[in-house]
């Protein structure tokens, strides 16, 4: 795949001190099994608690994962390499939740709801995103840069942009009283750290979306943080909101990872709310693009998202895994003049921050990246088989 995986740089800066839980591929049992990363171990916690999901309803999740004495271990740099290049019996890295619903939130920064207005006008064609840009882009952001969402003064600049034929759906949602709140991908279906990510063959405008991802258990409660990829087709979502669901839900289409650090004395939800997550992209061709996300710019409080999601309108009893949206958006010219940035495959894509570690990906078409294959009824039997399904 053209990547290698190190803890110095998979690893938060502060590892020492964080409480991260991950799920590995162990083929000697044919399945997932939960984790710990301690040091330079990776230390298995499946027969105390069968899924991150089952784990994170407890209240003792975070003693467990520093404490617990655990079963087999693996040293890390070995379950790495392995990610890398999965072979032999040494487990690989997966998306570091399972049997939570995978949801996102959109149009939460003022510069990516500016770049939804674009490609919706240009109608998903990439050629006509630099004049629109240029029309719209600085009359709208000059009206919404310092609103609160849902308030007073959100309401009068929707009646202005309205009576000025500049009013999108986009900003109904990045301004209005009510977030988008959907639903990214099945469960399961999350790839984690190594893998491949899957942009659908015939998109010919779309990007990486770097964004912080908060875990939720089934009583609200935010419990732990990680990275994600929620990656987009903007010619899709360009041409019709209608098309949300095919350009986010994709085989290989949702990236999660590398590792789940969970809220402690440590690092509490207020730090998560600080964090400042870097995207880098190297190209097969040569290319570069460099962006940075910090989720301080955020245009709602990471409570508000939650709060839409799950409340006395919705309950997850399995909790939830929910992408806090991104800024990044890039415009950079990859190819022709105006055109913008669209992947090409074999694109790696780093998504880091310094308390939360690196998810890196490499890109390819959601047509030729591994089929996601195990589902529930695989791992409700395979915990079956290995006697984790207790009372």
């Amino acid at each position: 795949m053209g990547i290698s995986l190190d803890a110095a740089t998979v690893l938060p800066q502060d590892s020492a001190e964080a409480t991260l839980v991950a799920r590995v591929f162990d083929p000697s049992a044919d399945g997932p099994s939960v984790v710990a990363i301690r040091g330079d171990e990776v230390v298995d916690l499946t027969a105390v608690t069968p899924t991150v999901s089952s784990l994170l309803e407890r209240p003792d999740a975070p003693g467990i994962v520093r404490d617990h004495p655990g079963g087999t271990s693996w040293p890390l740099a070995d379950v790495l390499a392995a990610t890398a290049n999965p072979a032999g019996t040494v487990p690989r890295f997966l998306a570091p939740v399972d049997l939570q619903v995978l949801k996102a939130a959109g149009v939460t920064f003022v510069r990516s709801m500016l770049e939804r207005v674009i490609e919706e006008r240009a109608d998903g064609d990439p050629t006509r995103a630099e004049e629109v840009r240029a029309k719209v882009g600085a009359i709208v952001q000059g009206h919404i840069s310092h609103l609160r969402p849902g308030s007073a003064q959100a309401a009068e600049v929707k009646r202005v942009l309205q009576a000025e034929g500049l009013w999108s759906q986009y900003l109904e949602v990045g301004i209005g009283p009510d977030p988008e709140i959907f639903t990214k991908a099945p469960v399961l279906s999350a790839v984690g750290l190594g893998a491949e990510i899957g942009v659908l063959a015939r998109s010919a405008w779309n990007n990486p979306e770097p964004e912080l991802v908060l875990v939720v258990d089934s009583r609200g409660n935010p419990v732990g943080a990680t990275l994600g990829n929620d990656v987009n087709l903007r010619d899709f979502e360009g041409r019709s909101a209608l098309l949300l669901t095919e350009a986010k839900d994709n085989n290989a289409s949702c990236a999660i990872g590398p590792f789940l650090r969970l809220f402690d004395d440590g690092f509490t939800l207020a730090d998560a709310k600080a964090t400042e997550i870097a995207l880098d992209i190297t190209g097969p061709d040569g290319f570069e693009l460099h962006g940075a996300n910090p989720v301080s710019e955020i245009s709602r409080e990471l409570e508000d998202l939650v709060s839409h999601a799950i409340g006395a309108h919705h309950r997850y009893p399995d909790g939830f895994a929910l992408f806090t949206g991104t800024m990044f958006a890039p415009t950079e010219d990859r190819d022709q003049p105006g055109e913008g940035f669209t992947h090409k495959a074999g694109d790696v894509v780093r998504i880091s921050s310094p308390r939360l570690g690196a998810l890196t990906n490499v890109v390819n078409t959601a047509e030729d990246a591994a089929d996601w294959t195990f589902g529930i009824t695989a791992l409700m039997r395979n915990l079956a088989a290995r006697g984790l399904l207790g009372s």
